[in-house]
């Protein structure tokens, strides 16, 4: 289903959040021997639980999907009680899991939720022995690997500097949206020397209680979850993660439920803002992409909060997220002479047509619709370049 919605990885963890070092999982296999991490349990061959984690990897991949795989949650690395991983172990482990997977289509995520603070050589010796797993020396070129944060946090405050570090993730949690400001988290790091991508990986979940507080606030859904999304990439963001609250606790009947799910997993897998990921995606990919930068000097007023306007341009082409639909004024001067516009509706992926320009002066823009869940995206091309409609690429 993932793969039909046009995603292009799912984040999993091998040894996993609710207890998965304790509970054995559906076929009643556990991952490790006496709990010890430099002991994974392996045999009887073709029935361990390795080799169900095998078949998933492989059923992603097959789907054309990477499989963004933190080997263990970082419950198992920061938390008394729940400690498991030494420096020595956690680099014989990272070789196991590294050499066991280091043919398939993996990004290696590490952390899990967790501050990495005082246990920062732990996840350095997991890195290191991922990388020995999958190359048979410690060359960081042969893995892509990143770290997730506690909420709020983001890998660059420890690990920006680090080898092994290819790109920066932010968790930026499950507040309300224009409240949280994701657009000033994402562009922090954005800014960093040396330069490295970045992405959200836990933004605000959809079904998931805004603030975690249901009754206060109500719950996402797709609205909220797009104005992350589009934020996030608009401000530099190189991808975004979707999540939602009952997929990811794998809610269904006889569970235990986690902060008030609204509905089993497989019912959850087909909310419309899943659905709608792709169309940012499209978007991105219909204009050339390694070309493109924030550019916040192209609004004139960016507003704030849910009405947050966002830019970002490259080669041929500008674009300017309007969170909730409210106007917003074009610095059209820093823009090609000829300007040929598009709405794009990111709630369907359609556009229209929004007229041509020159680039004499600023213009004030009006959205085909305004208010909450009336998102909309200018798209300003450079009229010389004759691109396709947006969201329109080869093929599709």
């Amino acid at each position: 289903m993932r793969a039909a919605q046009g995603f292009t990885a799912v984040q999993a963890v091998a040894l996993a959040e609710l207890d998965g070092v304790n509970e054995p999982n559906a076929y009643g296999k556990s991952p490790l021997i006496d709990r010890d991490p430099a002991r994974p349990a392996l045999t009887p061959r073709g029935s361990s639980y390795w080799d169900h984690v095998d078949f998933i990897v492989d059923q992603a991949n097959a789907r054309g999907l990477y499989i963004a795989l933190l080997p263990t949650w970082g419950s198992s690395v920061s938390d008394k009680g729940s400690t498991l991983f030494t420096v020595a172990n956690a680099q014989v482990y990272g070789e196991f899991i590294g050499k066991r997977y280091k043919d398939k289509g993996i990004i290696w995520i590490l952390g899990g939720d967790r501050t990495p603070t005082g246990v920062e050589p732990v996840w350095r010796a997991m890195a290191k022995g991922i990388a020995i797993g999958v190359s048979g020396k410690e060359d960081y070129a042969a893995v892509l690997m990143s770290f997730h944060p506690r909420g709020g946090q983001t890998s660059s405050t420890q690990f920006h500097g680090d080898a092994w570090l290819d790109f920066n993730m932010q968790q930026n949690g499950h507040g309300i949206p224009g409240k949280a400001a994701p657009w000033a988290k994402m562009a922090k790091d954005y800014a960093l020397t040396p330069v490295k991508p970045a992405i959200d990986g836990e933004p605000l979940y959809e079904d998931h209680p805004l603030g975690f507080n249901a009754k206060l606030n109500g719950y996402s859904f797709d609205a909220h979850v797009r104005q992350y999304a589009w934020w996030d990439v608009f401000s530099g963001g190189a991808g975004h993660t979707y999540g939602n609250h009952s997929v990811w606790q794998m809610y269904a009947a006889g569970r235990k439920p986690i902060n008030g799910p609204l509905l089993y997993w497989d019912q959850a897998i087909l909310r419309p803002g899943a659905a709608q990921m792709q169309h940012l995606r499209f978007l991105m990919e219909s204009r050339p992409y390694l070309s493109r930068v924030p550019d916040q000097s192209l609004v004139g007023d960016a507003l704030a909060d849910a009405d947050y306007i966002a830019a970002t341009r490259g080669d041929g082409y500008a674009m300017i997220y309007s969170g909730q639909g409210r106007k917003f004024t074009v610095n059209l001067p820093k823009l090609p002479a000829k300007l040929k516009g598009w709405w794009y509706n990111p709630r369907t992926g359609s556009s229209h047509a929004a007229g041509d320009y020159d680039n004499a002066a600023p213009r004030e823009f009006v959205c085909p619709s305004e208010g909450f869940g009336s998102d909309w995206t200018l798209v300003l091309d450079d009229a010389s370049r004759n691109f396709a409609a947006p969201g329109q690429r080869a093929g599709r």
